[in-house]
């Protein structure tokens, strides 16, 4: 199930790449990396859940992005993870 909820995401970041605006495809494709991480966590848990993994890629972006982001680009990821998170758990 969760290989499945990681490739609506997925798939919502390839339709990004063709029409995004260079904040998007900045902050989608830092989000790839946080994303496959947080799915190799879930996998090896005990709860394969949308909401797990979005515990597991929250965690990991707190942990990152204060060392290696601005505040403006912080934001800017943050709130592209919620709405890819939205929009793949909707088409769920």
């Amino acid at each position: 199930m969760i290989d499945e909820f990681e490739a609506r995401i997925l798939s919502l970041i390839d339709d990004m790449v063709e029409h995004g605006s260079d904040d998007e495809l900045f902050a989608s494709g830092y989000l790839r990396g946080h994303l496959t991480l947080a799915v190799a966590e879930v996998e090896q848990s005990d709860e394969h859940t949308p909401e797990m993994l979005q515990e597991y890629v929250q965690q990991s972006l707190q942990e990152t992005i204060q060392s290696e982001l601005s505040p403006r680009d912080q934001a800017l990821v943050l709130e592209m993870w919620e709405k890819l998170f939205l929009q793949a758990y909707q088409l769920a």
